[in-house]
């Protein structure tokens, strides 16, 4: 059998949000309901390098492709001009192992991602929001605000950035892009207050968002740290949320911006309500009142890598994209 190679063009070209995000919801359900396999993600640093590899493995369930992520993270790519994710979603078939697809990583994940985000905001999200913030302005802040504008009638975009001229020129071309008003914003606290809907897209290690700023009925994806040692929220806007999650083992093993207020005690254990999989299936309450303050922490998942590139692989085999290899031999 030949594989399919998916690059990076490939893949953005196909996954649309329009059928990623009903995806994304099919996964998060599945692993929510425990059809679906996913040990925890494993990582390597690389001696002498600022840099790791980190592999994360799934098993969507039935007939559906299994497989994994394997990719690298080095965060001073950014100084050399490159994406700081590079890798590939390896998908082989369920029935003989055989390989079916390699899959660009970095543009799944950035697709993904907000896809996931879009989902969330979807089912806790009052449904007018029409004011969105985006605090940092790479390439997650680009997919999150396609994919927010999928899910629902914004009107007005605010942006900023630890580097004001990296706001300046995403506004600019993103407003050029969408045909939105898309504001530049110096100020943090000025971006956020009256904002129906943030995101936080960034890799601080410490608090880029905090509680107080916050509108009541407002929506948070809280997205940038998703590993130990990283962290967007302050313990104020995780003390006030509804606070749901994409994996409750995953979160409470990397997520600094539920486990230091945990540890601090300003949190209790019990104060994530569920797993947005879990929202989607109907087995947990979503918005309680239009004054809640939502919040969803995503860390990132194996099994919605696996559902973005099994319907990356269907759609370039429908429209004849992609590069066949030789990738094994038969008997």
């Amino acid at each position: 059998m030949a594989a399919l190679v998916l690059g990076y063009r490939d893949v953005t070209e196909l996954l649309d949000m329009a059928g990623l995000v009903p995806r994304m919801a099919e996964a998060l359900r599945a692993l929510s309901r425990g059809e679906a396999t996913m040990p925890p993600r494993q990582m390597m640093a690389h001696p002498g390098q600022e840099g790791l590899i980190a592999w994360m493995p799934a098993v969507l369930g039935g007939l559906e492709p299994f497989g994994g992520k394997v990719i690298s993270v080095y965060p001073e790519n950014r100084l050399r001009g490159l994406h700081t994710h590079q890798g590939v979603v390896l998908l082989f078939a369920a029935d003989t192992g055989e390989v079916r697809a390699i899959v660009d990583a970095d543009a799944v994940t950035a697709r993904r991602t907000a896809a996931v985000s879009a989902l969330a905001t979807d089912l806790l999200a009052p449904r007018g929001a029409a004011e969105l913030t985006l605090l940092g302005s790479g390439t997650q802040a680009e997919t999150h605000l396609e994919a927010m504008l999928s899910v629902r009638p914004v009107v007005r975009v605010r942006v900023h950035s630890r580097s004001p001229k990296h706001a300046e020129e995403f506004a600019q071309r993103m407003g050029e892009r969408f045909g939105i008003a898309v504001e530049a914003c110096a100020d943090a606290r000025a971006a956020v207050e009256g904002a129906d809907v943030v995101c936080t897209l960034t890799e601080a290690r410490a608090p880029v968002l905090e509680g107080l700023w916050l509108k009541p009925g407002a929506h948070v994806n809280a997205v940038g740290a998703s590993v130990r040692g990283y962290r967007e929220l302050d313990d104020e806007a995780v003390r006030r949320a509804r606070l749901y999650v994409d994996s409750i083992p995953h979160a409470l093993a990397q997520a600094d911006d539920i486990l230091l207020p945990l540890a601090a005690g300003v949190i209790p254990q019990g104060h994530i309500l569920g797993e947005i999989g879990g929202v989607v299936g109907g087995e947990v309450a979503g918005r309680a009142s239009p004054d809640d303050l939502t919040l969803f922490k995503s860390v990132g998942l194996a099994v919605e890598d696996l559902a973005a590139a099994a319907y990356c692989l269907e759609r370039a085999q429908a429209l004849g994209r992609g590069t066949p290899v030789d990738m094994g031999a038969g008997r």
